[in-house]
């Protein structure tokens, strides 16, 4: 299957090819013709799959179709500013040759970033990107109506959900039209999220990928290590690894810092990435790591979700994460696109718990390797690491619909 037997609208079709994308992916086969059809949609995908572009194409194609003049007809919530930039890039480069338009909207900065946006907004854009807490601020301010929004995309919105913007979200689709096509996007299906898609769906379509599986191209590893010894374990991976782009994830905004400082000391060109820095700050830090001017960057798992750049081959996580979930979240930075990774967890003593938990949400036990002798003793484990079970194996994705692996060139 290629892009072409959707019979797109043929300036969509250019974009398309213009971008280099010539076979869907499997999220995209399945999810395309569903939101062609104008049926609502409830879809659980995991990132790096081609997600974005699974709902942009249909809606893009919508809207070229029905030829009415700019009005802001396709809303889509994001919970980082990070992640709506992105998916504004995205529209700017698949709309090029359609003349249709987009902003997004976010948080942060000072107040001349909050009149560019209230001014863009006023251009009567199509599509309009945004993070819900900055999107309630324009709408009372009254500047903006939402009126005519005919399709609604909440994308990531378990991270929304677990960011605590439950109650904006549905503020928010009280000022949308009932009579709209919803589609609900995300990388995990907690109860809480199952609640929101029955409340704001209308016998919606379901897709289940298998979301709790990393990519098979990814190569993972873990290092037992105390906490002391975790940076200068990095500094050898990274001086003495062919790495040309490496994202490291730590649990806390003070680990970011407290590791950048080290690494920084070890002369590596690094850049902790948080929210102690201005958005400019943080745009430059993603462009120079997106352009391979920086090659290693420091963050939290907010930048597991808010990150979309092709070709890192390291992920290292300095800390387990305390959710299995958040765990294929960040590794799947690497090995996106048919490509290879590597992924290096580093487990104290106390991590062994969720060390566990993770193998058995994969349905495997991670390769050990040993703890360069230089460094000293491995830690001691709060419990004995038993042979892996794979009896009660996580959860995998059961599926609504054909749910094998299909063809596809890098995800768009």
């Amino acid at each position: 299957m290629t892009f072409q037997d959707f019979n797109f609208n043929e300036h969509l079709t250019e974009g398309i090819l213009s971008m280099g994308y010539n076979t869907p992916t499997l999220i995209q086969e399945m999810a395309i013709p569903v939101i062609l059809e104008g049926k609502d949609l409830i879809a659980c995908a995991q990132t790096g799959t081609g997600k974005t572009a699974s709902y942009l194409l249909p809606v893009l194609n919508k809207i070229a179709l029905a030829g009415e003049e700019h009005t802001i007809s396709t809303l889509i919530l994001a919970p980082t500013r990070e992640l709506a930039q992105q998916i504004d890039q995205q529209v700017e480069g698949l709309a090029y040759f359609t003349g249709l338009s987009s902003i997004a909207i976010f948080g942060g900065g000072d107040g001349i970033v909050y009149e560019q946006q209230r001014r863009g907004i006023q251009n009567n854009v199509d599509i309009l990107i945004a993070t819900p807490g900055r999107l309630i601020s324009h709408l009372t301010s009254g500047v903006l109506k939402l009126n005519k929004v005919k399709y609604l995309i909440l994308d990531e919105a378990d991270r929304m959900l677990d960011m605590g913007f439950l109650s904006d979200i549905m503020r928010i689709i009280r000022d949308i039209p009932a009579e709209r096509q919803t589609m609900l996007f995300s990388a995990t299906m907690p109860a809480p999220i199952r609640g929101l898609a029955k409340s704001i769906l209308r016998d919606p379509e379901q897709i289940n990928l298998a979301t709790s599986q990393p990519a098979e191209g990814i190569n993972q590893q873990i290092y037992k290590a105390h906490d002391a010894q975790k940076g200068k374990l990095i500094t050898m991976l990274l001086k003495n690894g062919n790495y040309t782009s490496t994202i490291i994830f730590a649990n806390t905004k003070d680990k970011v810092k407290e590791l950048n400082r080290e690494l920084r000391a070890a002369h590596i060109k690094v850049s902790a990435f948080h929210s102690d820095f201005e958005q400019s700050e943080r745009e430059k830090i993603l462009l120079d790591f997106k352009n391979r001017k920086l090659p290693v960057i420091i963050g939290t798992d907010a930048l597991s979700r808010g990150i979309d750049v092709e070709g890192i081959d390291l992920v290292i996580n300095y800390d387990v994460p305390s959710d299995p979930e958040d765990y294929i979240h960040r590794i799947g930075r690497t090995a996106r696109a048919e490509t290879t990774g590597t992924a290096i967890t580093l487990v104290n003593g106390r991590d062994m718990r969720k060390l566990k938990n993770i193998e058995q949400l994969i349905g495997r036990a991670l390769p050990e390797n040993p703890l360069p002798a230089e460094l000293g003793d491995i830690p001691m484990a709060v419990e004995e690491r038993k042979p892996f079970n794979n009896r009660n194996r996580g959860r995998s994705g059961n599926k609504n619909r054909n749910n094998k692996r299909g063809p596809g060139n890098k995800p768009a």
